[in-house]
């Protein structure tokens, strides 16, 4: 069945005019019958092109069509209603009441257009200037682009320029040509609360990772918000990494856990092309948001009637649902269902390292001063001992996690090789350890006595010599001073 178009009214006058004189167009009448002719149109029902209902046109306005369809080259376009000469000039705003209004929107532009008409209808008053209509106001400050802007939640100078920015700058949707080209990551905080084993109410964080161009969702998972975002966002990204692959880029907004150094270290050791939207703008992953909304309207609807929801609880029933309903319904937009768009491919997605390696990526580097004394160095107020071997290092180089503590490794700061897992300081173990021998790779020889005077030294007297000036001192005439 055909998709049915809304024709213009224009469009519609333009072709009933034209195939009501049309038949006298193609066969105009003998000289002295053209009235005749219009008569017996105008006598005719006609259906009105916008209504549908009856309708009667007189023999003048016939006559006019006539000689002006007649007289043009195109005669369906001269029949279509013609355009008012002063459509834009907005006549019934005269030059005070146009830039008052103007004013009036620069210091208010969240105002609506009701309220932009009642404050302009009172600043004219008393004056010669008529007050226009509200209907007059709203089509002005539309055709001159000054829509409601809409107040940030956080009066910033951030927020402003990013609310400035939006409305300056064209909004281009976007996707790309390859599966695991780009992932889209985000945070969303729940609408319901979950029951812990505590016996307290929390509200749940969920994290999510979708394919921007098979809207997959390759994890999701409900995370207690007490928990630190950055272990959430490694934790839930290396699950979406060992369940689809490493991506070859990732787009998050600028939180602070998206721009944590174990984040950014992890995804550029990974390969993975980290890029961050506007400040203050959530549009630029509107894919992510529209997400969000499906699983508020659908997913957690369907959870209503669940009075102890619990992290577990809810947790299997996001599984079940992305995988069983969401993967599997066709999307909207890509006529098909993103499990069959994502096995579609083409593809540009790597293979993902185990586990440990995940774990070793999303670690920070710093640098650590050695003590000489005892070999052992300082980390988040733990002392760690460092092997003997790497004792003649002054500076040493740390790769760890800020909330794993438990495994510290010395890396090479040329070439970011691990030399070593540092493990922390055991005075216990050492009061009764016994202490090995120090090997060193080429042993020094021994100390021998030393010859003479130094060779600088001898050299410095050979050249205050050759100078010929006399020794700059008197000796003292004594025994020990005569020849």
């Amino acid at each position: 069945m055909p998709t049915p178009i809304d024709v213009p009214h224009r469009e519609r006058w333009a072709r009933l005019r034209f195939a009501i004189i049309g038949p006298l167009l193609a066969a105009p009448p003998p000289n002295g019958e053209l009235q005749a002719a219009l008569a017996a149109l105008a006598a005719k029902t006609w259906r009105h092109p916008i209504t549908g209902l009856d309708v009667r046109f007189g023999v003048s306005t016939l006559e006019r069509w006539y000689y002006a369809a007649r007289a043009a080259p195109d005669p369906v376009a001269v029949l279509r209603h013609r355009v008012r000469a002063n459509r834009g000039a907005f006549p019934s705003l005269l030059p005070e009441a146009r830039e008052a209004l103007r004013a009036q929107y620069r210091e208010h532009p969240g105002w609506t257009a009701q309220l932009h008409r009642d404050n302009l209808a009172a600043t004219l008053a008393g004056r010669a200037t008529p007050v226009p209509s509200y209907a007059s106001v709203r089509r002005y400050l539309k055709a001159q682009g000054m829509v409601r802007r809409a107040t940030p939640k956080r009066d910033t100078a951030g927020a402003l320029a990013a609310r400035d920015r939006l409305e300056q700058r064209e909004v281009r949707s976007f996707e790309v040509e390859h599966v695991a080209a780009l992932w889209h990551l985000d945070f969303h905080h729940g609408s319901r609360k979950v029951l812990t084993p505590a016996g307290t109410w929390l509200t749940p964080l969920l994290f999510g990772v979708m394919d921007d161009r098979s809207r997959l969702v390759c994890h999701l998972q409900w995370y207690a918000n007490e928990t630190a975002e950055v272990l959430v966002l490694v934790h839930g990204l290396s699950q979406a990494f060992m369940k689809r692959g490493l991506p070859r880029a990732l787009m998050t907004d600028n939180g602070a856990a998206m721009l944590a150094e174990e984040t950014l270290a992890g995804l550029a050791r990974l390969g993975v092309l980290h890029q961050t939207t506007l400040p203050y703008s959530p549009y630029q992953n509107a894919k992510q948001e529209a997400f969000w909304g499906r699983v508020e309207g659908r997913l957690m609807a369907m959870l209503e009637g669940e009075p102890g929801l619990t992290l577990d609880t809810l947790n299997r029933a996001t599984q079940a649902w992305v995988e069983q309903e969401y993967h599997r319904s066709p999307h909207t937009e890509l006529a098909t269902t993103p499990l069959a768009r994502y096995l579609a491919g083409p593809t540009v997605a790597r293979p993902c390292p185990d586990a440990p390696a995940l774990r070793a990526a999303f670690r920070i580097e710093v640098a650590r001063r050695q003590r000489r004394a005892d070999g052992t160095v300082s980390l988040a107020g733990i002392r760690l001992e460092i092997p003997a071997r790497y004792r003649t290092l002054e500076t040493v180089h740390l790769r760890y996690a800020r909330w794993d503590l438990a495994h510290v490794d010395l890396v090479d700061p040329h070439s970011g090789l691990i030399l070593a897992s540092l493990r922390p300081l055991d005075k216990a173990a050492n009061a009764n350890e016994p202490r090995r021998a120090l090997v060193t790779s080429t042993p020094l020889p021994p100390p021998s006595a030393p010859s003479g005077i130094a060779p600088l030294l001898r050299q410095l007297i050979e050249t205050h010599a050759a100078t010929g000036l006399p020794p700059a001192f008197l000796p003292l005439n004594t025994p020990e001073d005569r020849p």
